[in-house]
């Protein structure tokens, strides 16, 4: 029995080996197409029939030319395939029979310099329709409407591209070229297409796959039940699925457990202030996050969300985006980035249209109980937001054309997204997570010795992904930050419950998307076993994780809030075979669960255990040989062997099939007609596995919110232990911060290390950092080139940052209050894509700072005005110190070679002068750097002597010198103060603020007295 199981399971599976594949259609002799095509004209401009399949959206950053196989991306304006090359003797073919693919125009007979071509059409004129075989019309009424996509087409057991197409194949990857149905042509086994699939979305390319809607079996048993028409006679293929880089759903195809987002953008102009709406998705889970918000000139709040979420695959309005948010975009995406362009109102909806759309597709109603008759909230919430609102209309409207969109909203996985968070958390613009390496290193890009790789402790991919939100957004409440760092004490001090969760959990599956994929109802057996046995995982390690809580916070929160999975997880212990479902990929249900799957299997049974036995018996007894037996040849199934010895005796009505010396394979009457009802019998099983499948996966997917609960429990559970490893990786030197609320802002390290470098040097030379309470707010930060300053000031943000998510700090002791923003301009670049200088650049980021620093943030100023003359960059980097000091009152270093700011804010309530220690040999021009704050004023620059630690030649060094010492204008500036306060010196700075004072029509306030009472203390 168990035999005859097997044989049941192998025919479900490879039912089309029994069969004859899907054949090409009969090719017509060449002379004769030719002769006939000949005839017609080729200016024919008439469009293409209507056809159910919608085009992508179009994409103009990645282009690929098949003449000179070149794969290498391209930002410039959209460009066409030119014509592949010909292979010999297809002259005529491509001269004549496709023409319109030598002179390529879209649907709307526009050629490629057109300014409204639309590359994902292509034009194919009603002659050539009339010509094409039945297989040819059913391809390119597909490929027309997706001509900058590459095509995978079901034939059989391979996916095969035609054309354009198989020569993109051929060139990049070398695939054999061949020639069939008239076209060129190359084909990848079905088992490896993922595969292939993968490798070319890795190039920018886009990929669909066309799948055969029946096999060859079901065509013939369609034909038998009804009269076909010419074009029916082949086998029904639909567009399964488009595949792009920034849309993947497949585990399989994904290179990476961080989330790949496509992203739509509405950008909007209300009196000059430019206004955004976002809509992005992750494709892999199924989250989708909105946005809208009023930007500023400089664009910070669109520049944040770039850096945070590093779009894959972006959806634009043509023609509708500005020409600064275009560049931002350029900047900081890459090169492989995906590029929609979106026709207005057609494509990119109004927020009317979106909100129209999602009504009348029914996402959210359409048998899901956990959906209910209700918007999500974040949606419902979003609904008369109208940029937010047409963004994810036009996100909508390109997954409609992907054929995703169903199994992705119906999931209702929205959320608002902030990426700024002003109220909860500590902002971090664009520019500070690049300045402070947060993700990205500055030398390649890459995250080595990045604060989120030297942190990101996490063993579960969802944890991994939640965890870059929690570094992306730190608390700024101080309850909320020491409640996790309770969590981590507590986890510190309790190893049992870090190694239960790391014993269960290590190799968990990536359950956040494999449940994505079992509602879309596409996930294959062995991931749904896969998420089955995952929840497992989870439900066994909260019994024994429990035992090592200790009661109380933030740990004992989550636990209390884990749903209850045992009572989920209860029917499925019994539903299907566990062992088939690993080895073989198939749901077969256990007996009694899926009746008509019994009642199927039970009718194959009976074929092969009564039927086909009997007629054996029966040919046995006749033959008066028990030598007779069934057997296969790989092709024909349950053909009768019969020794040559008996064979002269079988029935003439016998048709032999095949034979050696020793036996004859024969087909009966009887037997052939019980083959072809096995035969149907198995066919039709087959569709009644997938339908259990389904069924199966909408029965779990009746509890997605409980399973999407317990993921997220979990993830911020490892979040919480990847923060405990880190801190207990930072050695010795580090301790838990304090927290303090005043009204006065205070930073206090002793000790500080920086995380990111002092892993990796054994000899890091700590320093102490103290700022505001009983020191002054800004630290005047001046010393030699390569002294260690910028390292200072990137530290102290990274102790910031790390104590704000809930991490133990590398330092001896800390204590702050909790900062609300961190603002940063270090470096010197320029940006030649705006047309901006370096000196623009470092105004423009002076300028946020200035509009958007209060008295509990934390900036840091690193050479303001070094970008422009002396003069100028002396007056600049003087009065931006004097604003933030004393207008804003925020924290902050300000490090500089304007040594002349120093005599400047002598007694400067809120500026304390420091300098980064160095020892000095004048004789030989050599300088060592000990990298030690202390009280002081630098000497110098030293730049004479760090010119000679580089080689550069002693006598250009020697000439340097004199000029510096005839035309330093800072020392003469320096030495012009110095005179002046011989006498009675007022700063300028407190004279501009006195004279504004005293200009004020409603009198002097109690706060401008004492801030004149405090400047004549200064005097």
């Amino acid at each position: 029995m168990t035999s005859v199981k097997a044989d049941i399971e192998k025919a479900t599976i490879g039912s089309d080996d029994f069969v004859v594949p899907d054949g090409a259609p009969t090719r017509t002799p060449r002379k004769s197409r030719d002769s006939k095509k000949r005839k017609k004209s080729n200016n024919d401009l008439c469009g293409t029939p209507s056809s159910t399949v919608k085009a992508p959206a179009s994409t103009s950053r990645f282009v690929f030319n098949p003449k000179s196989g070149n794969s290498t991306p391209v930002s410039s304006v959209t460009t066409h395939r030119p014509k592949p090359p010909t292979p010999a003797g297809r002259k005529d073919r491509d001269e004549v029979r496709y023409f319109w693919l030598a002179e390529i125009k879209d649907a709307d007979g526009n050629p490629p310099d057109h300014p409204d071509y639309d590359p994902r059409t292509l034009f194919v004129p009603p002659s050539a329709w009339l010509k094409f075989s039945p297989f040819e019309k059913q391809y390119w009424e597909i490929k027309s409407k997706l001509y900058d996509t590459v095509v995978f087409f079901k034939k059989g057991k391979f996916y095969e591209l035609y054309e354009d197409d198989a020569t993109i194949g051929h060139r990049e990857f070398d695939l054999k070229l061949t020639d069939r149905v008239n076209m060129r042509m190359v084909g990848v086994p079905e088992s490896s297409l993922d595969m292939w699939a993968a490798q070319f979305i890795a190039k920018g390319y886009k990929i669909a796959r066309v799948d055969q809607k029946e096999t060859a079996l079901g065509k013939e048993m369609r034909e038998k039940g009804g009269k076909a028409g010419k074009e029916e006679k082949i086998i029904r293929r639909e567009l399964a699925c488009v595949l792009t880089g920034g849309t993947l759903v497949d585990e399989s195809m994904l290179q990476d457990e961080m989330a790949t987002y496509c992203v739509a953008i509405k950008e909007s102009f209300v009196e000059g202030e430019p206004s955004f709406g976002i809509a992005f998705v992750d494709t892999a889970t199924g989250e989708f996050s909105l946005s809208e918000f009023e930007d500023d000139l400089e664009l910070t709040k669109f520049e944040t969300f770039l850096a945070q979420i590093r779009p894959r695959e972006l959806i634009i309005e043509k023609g509708s985006l500005s020409s600064q948010s275009t560049r931002l975009l350029k900047n900081n995406t890459s090169l492989t980035t995906i590029w929609n362009k979106l026709k207005p109102g057609v494509e990119f909806w109004e927020g009317s249209t979106t909100i129209r759309e999602l009504t009348s597709k029914d996402y959210f109603n359409e048998g899901s109980s956990r959906n209910g008759e209700c918007w999500p909230q974040a949606l419902e919430e979003a609904r008369e937001k109208e940029l937010a609102m047409s963004a994810f209309g036009a996100l909508l409207c390109y997954l409609q054309t992907l054929k995703i969109d169903h199994e992705l909203v119906s999931l209702g996985n929205f959320r608002v997204y902030d990426p700024i968070k002003k109220a909860s958390s500590l902002i971090l613009d664009g520019q500070t997570l690049l300045n402070l390496e947060i993700f990205a290193n500055s030398s390649d890009g890459g995250s080595a010795g990045t604060l989120f790789s030297l942190l990101n402790r996490c063993i579960t991919p969802f944890g991994k992904r939640m965890f870059k939100q929690w570094v992306c957004h730190p608390l700024a409440d101080s309850a909320k930050i020491n409640a996790r760092l309770d969590a981590v004490e507590s986890l510190n001090s309790n190893n049992g419950f870090q190694e239960a969760f790391v014993t269960h959990l290590n190799k968990m599956p990536d359950l956040e998307r494999l449940i994505s994929r079992i509602h879309a109802g596409s996930s294959r057996a062995a991931d749904f076993l896969r998420v089955l046995e995952g929840f497992e995982q989870i439900r066994d390690a909260m019994d024994e994780i429990t035992l090592y809580n200790e009661g109380g916070g933030l740990i004992s929160q989550l636990l209390a809030s884990m749903p209850d999975l045992k009572g989920s997880l209860e029917h499925w212990e019994s539903a299907f075979d566990r062992e088939k479902a690993k080895m073989q990929g198939l749901l077969v249900p256990e007996r009694g669960v899926e009746l008509d799957f019994d009642a199927s299997q039970d009718a194959i049974e009976a074929i092969i255990n009564v039927e086909l036995e009997a007629l054996l018996n029966e040919y046995k007894s006749n033959l008066k040989t028990r030598d007779i037996r069934y057997t296969d040849n790989g092709k024909e199934i349950y053909l009768i062997e019969v020794p040559v010895k008996s064979a002269r005796n079988i029935p003439k009505s016998w048709t032999q099939m095949s034979g050696t010396q020793k036996v004859k394979r024969f087909y009966s009457p009887e037997v052939k007609k019980l083959v072809r009802s096995l035969q149907e019998a198995q066919e039709t099983h087959s569709q009644i596995v997938k339908e259990v499948a389904g069924r199966f996966y909408k029965r779990f997917d009746k509890d997605y919110q409980t399973w999407l609960g317990a993921v997220k429990i979990v993830a911020s559970l490892d979040c919480l232990i990847s923060l405990a490893r880190s801190s207990a990786s930072l050695g010795e030197t580090s301790c838990r911060p304090t927290f303090v609320e005043g009204e006065r802002s205070v930073l206090d390290f002793i000790e500080l290390r920086h995380p990111c470098m002092a892993s990796s040097l054994d000899d890091f030379i700590p320093n102490d950092v103290q700022l505001g309470g009983d020191f002054p707010k800004i630290s005047l930060l001046t010393g030699a080139n390569a002294a260690g300053k910028s390292t200072v000031l990137r530290m102290t943000c990274v102790g910031v940052i790390m104590a704000q998510i809930g991490c133990f700090v590398p330092a001896k002791s800390a204590r702050l209050t909790p900062v609300d923003r961190i603002m940063s301009r270090l470096g010197a670049n320029d940006n030649i894509f705006a047309a901006q200088s370096t000196f623009f650049v470092e105004l423009s980021e002076t300028k946020k700072i200035l509009t958007e620093a209060t008295p509990h943030s934390l900036v840091i100023l690193d050479e303001l005005g070094r970008g422009t003359s002396s003069y100028d960059g002396v007056a600049v980097a003087q009065s931006v110190l004097h604003h933030v000091a004393t207008h804003i009152g925020c924290l902050g270093f300000f490090a500089t070679h304007y040594h002349s700011l120093a005599s400047e804010f002598v007694g400067h309530p809120e500026i304390h002068p420091q300098r980064m220690q160095i020892h000095v040999d004048q004789d030989n021009r050599d300088i060592t750097f000990l990298y030690k704050l202390e009280v002081g004023v630098a000497e110098g620059s030293f730049g004479m002597h760090c010119a000679a630690m580089c080689g550069i030649n002693k006598r250009i060094i020697d000439r340097a010198e004199d000029a510096a010492r005839s035309f330093e204008h800072t020392s003469r500036l320096r030495d012009s103060l110095e005179a002046a306060r011989v006498g009675i010196y007022i700063p300028l700075g407190i004279q501009s603020d006195l004279a504004w004072v005293l200009r004020d029509e409603n009198g002097i306030s109690d706060k401008a007295f004492d801030s004149i009472l405090k400047c004549i203390k200064a005097l």
